[in-house]
């Protein structure tokens, strides 16, 4: 029993550091914001009536993982309650025109061929 009496301090110690988020040893929290951020915008590409595929293509420095989960999400969640999703105002830019060549080629006239 003694040995029992020695362990019980070390015990008590590791349980109240087991749920302790003092030691800065929790998840990060911009890793969570980003996730929250991304399933944000799928959320609101689902309501915008968005293709996935669309809003993998608009946003491509997100995590398709996430955009998924939220457009998943957004979607039961209109579904259940037999919502209509609204239409963008906003259309996508045009494609850019090709930029302009770095050179410019100039041509010299030919010489003229002379008669005779």
């Amino acid at each position: 029993m003694p040995s029992m009496n020695r362990n019980l301090p070390l015990i008590i110690v590791a349980l109240l550091l087991s749920g302790c988020d003092l030691l800065g040893l929790g998840p990060d929290p911009r890793i969570a914001q980003r996730e929250a951020d991304a399933k944000a915008v799928g959320g609101a590409c689902r309501h915008g009536m968005r293709s996935i595929e669309d809003c993998y293509t608009l946003n491509k420095g997100i995590a398709k993982s996430s955009i998924y989960a939220g457009w998943r999400e957004m979607d039961e969640y209109m579904r259940e309650n037999k919502l209509e999703g609204v239409r963008p105002e906003i259309q996508p830019a045009p494609p850019a025109a090709p930029a302009a060549p770095a050179e410019e080629i100039i041509q010299e006239p030919k010489a003229k061929a002379k008669k005779g």
